[in-house]
């Protein structure tokens, strides 16, 4: 057949949608409309390039924009099965909300609430309430606010405190946290000039002293939860920093970066501060996230002395940086179950996975060794080790297992792509040649999902 009569053979855009195919679709008219229109172009195209010979069968075209059509409908932001072991993979959403706080979000998100009103006066409220006292009660602060993310709350609190005058701060503390976010660009941004002392691995006490002048309005200090500086180092205490704040009579601000609230030495994860610590010491002004060590929504805490936090709350930044009703339930959800730090550990997804040990492990792993080789998947059990990830304890690895598929005759890359790009796609780890997934991460109720994945992927 020639190409005028292949072109012509090609079948018209209305004509498929009136077959039964398409036309019993549940979906947009114009998704589908344009998925066929896509479709045949490419046919033509193929035809007029001589990559095809002969015009497909109607049923065999509509097939292929049924496909389009569905990926079309997909949406970019969907749920994936983490495997990395990575706890908070920033790609991935970082910290997995707990089931009391996804039911929080549910509750405010399908209707009213109370984001600003006050129910015992009739009037209208404030948004900072719903969460201010849990914060001050957890940690000691006398007064807190949130911001949508930590970053944002680095800003406020420097564009208040620090317009106008010099803020000093250690060179080794001066940070990139992602996103060309950096402490020297951003105290620019915020009207700050910005003073470094000492060097990149020492700094002392005397270093801030010395260039304490009439401009200074603030010591910073940086917690550094996405590097570390190991060897010949040293910092200043933060005891030694609040006395020398007070001598002078500035405020210390503190960016904690993860934000834990509880001590995770207990589950061997070594020189992370708790946010309490800060606030014991002294501290005026202390910032973190809540979707990284605390296991919560996006969000950025300001916590510390109310004189501070009351400027924060009335300067016209803070209107720009509000969170919305479903990040402070879930954020005030989620800061109830410290209330019990047992039982944080326990409901809170973030902590229960850095707590699990080497025998629980172990065992989820077999078990998903167990479901694989029951759908005829070829899988072995290996030792690894996990990434906390999110900026947060960057220099440890936690020891954990993994299962290692047998991806018999397809290539470790081609199989990774498969279990990749599905409606749920199933985000694994390559390592030393191999496709693993990794127990730290995973839950038994995506077993058989997993397994079903795997199954596809080698076809």
């Amino acid at each position: 057949m020639g190409e005028t009569n292949l072109l012509r053979a090609i079948p018209k855009v209305d004509e498929l949608l009136r077959r039964p195919e398409l036309s019993a679709l549940e979906m947009p008219a114009s998704t589908l409309r344009e998925a066929v229109r896509t479709e045949l172009s490419a046919l033509r195209e193929a035809v007029l390039s001589g990559e095809k010979k002969e015009v497909p069968e109607a049923g065999e075209i509509c097939a292929s924009i049924r496909a389009r059509a569905e990926e079309a409908e997909l949406p970019s932001l969907r749920g994936v099965i983490n495997a990395t072991g990575v706890v908070l993979h920033t790609n991935l959403g970082r910290a997995c909300l707990s089931e009391r706080a996804v039911r929080a979000v549910e509750d405010v998100a399908r209707g009213y609430s109370t984001l600003e009103y006050d129910v015992a006066g009739g009037c209208r409220g404030s948004r900072h309430d719903h969460v201010e006292d849990l914060l001050c009660r957890l940690t000691g602060a006398e007064s807190a606010m949130v911001v949508n993310n930590n970053a944002a709350a680095v800003l406020l609190i420097l564009s208040e405190i620090g317009c106008g005058g010099e803020v000093v701060a250690s060179r080794g503390e001066l940070v990139e946290i992602g996103g060309s976010f950096r402490i020297p660009e951003i105290m620019m941004q915020c009207g700050c000039t910005l003073r470094e002392v000492g060097a990149t691995n020492k700094t002392h006490l005397h270093d801030y002293e010395r260039v304490i002048g009439e401009q200074t309005r603030a010591l910073l200090k940086v917690h550094t939860s996405n590097y570390r500086i190991v060897g010949f180092s040293e910092a200043v205490p933060l005891e030694d920093m609040v006395a020398l704040g007070k001598k002078y009579d500035l405020p210390v601000i503190q960016d904690i970066g993860s934000g834990s609230l509880v001590d995770l030495e207990q589950f061997g994860i070594h020189d992370e501060p708790t946010v309490q610590r800060s606030i014991r010491a002294g501290v005026d002004v202390v910032s973190f996230s809540g979707d990284k060590l605390l296991g919560g929504p996006q969000a950025g805490i300001i916590i510390g002395k109310k004189e501070y936090i009351d400027r924060f709350k009335s300067h016209p930044l803070a209107r720009a940086m509000r969170v919305d009703k479903m990040t402070l339930a879930a954020l005030r959800a989620t800061l109830h179950a410290y209330l019990d730090p047992a039982e944080a550990v326990r409901e809170i997804p973030t902590l229960s996975m850095l707590a699990a040990d080497a025998d629980a492990l172990h065992a989820k792993a077999a078990l998903l060794q167990k479901v694989l080789s029951d759908a005829g998947i070829g899988a072995e059990l290996v030792e690894a080790d996990d990434q906390v990830g999110g900026g947060s304890v960057p220099t440890q690895l936690l020891a954990t297992w993994a299962v290692a598929v047998d991806t018999g005759d397809k290539s470790v890359d081609a199989f990774e792509r498969a279990m990749r790009c599905r409606v749920r796609p199933v985000i694994g780890r390559i390592s030393r040649e191999k496709y693993l997934l990794d127990a730290r991460t995973l839950w038994q109720k995506d077993f058989e999902e997993i397994a079903e994945a795997a199954r596809e992927a080698l076809k």
